[in-house]
């Protein structure tokens, strides 16, 4: 399996914007995603990319978020813009080593190798 890492979480305030990345140890022809989780709560996908570059996005991050993928560095990004106040959630990396996505409202029983995640939290 690949090994995944995020990084780029924090603290901001409504409206901001925080760019999230995570490495993948091995980066071929795979389906990859963003997932989050807020305490008490399912994980839900965010934002699949697959091979090449087919890419699908949960309703609620639909025209704020951005999915996209540097093959060259073996990184996957997530921009996330105008995020609005919600519960802290940790958001995680995954992979699945087939090259279709599911999509983002359907995803979660397709992926079983997570990232260790990264913590977004937006206040007021």
């Amino acid at each position: 399996q690949a090994q995944l890492r995020e990084s780029g979480g924090g603290s901001v305030h409504a409206g901001g914007s925080l760019k999230l990345s995570c490495v993948v140890s091995k980066f071929p022809n795979f389906c990859m995603g963003w997932f989050r989780q807020a305490p008490g709560k399912e994980r839900e996908g965010v934002a699949m990319i697959d091979y090449p570059t087919r890419i699908y996005y949960a309703d609620p991050v639909k025209d704020r978020f951005t999915v996209s993928k540097d093959n060259g560095k073996n990184t996957l990004f997530l921009q996330m813009n105008n995020l609005t106040i919600e519960a802290p959630a940790m958001y995680y990396c995954a992979a699945r080593p087939y090259a279709t996505c599911p999509p983002p409202n359907h995803a979660l029983p397709a992926f079983d190798n997570f990232g260790q995640g990264t913590q977004v939290t937006v206040s007021s």
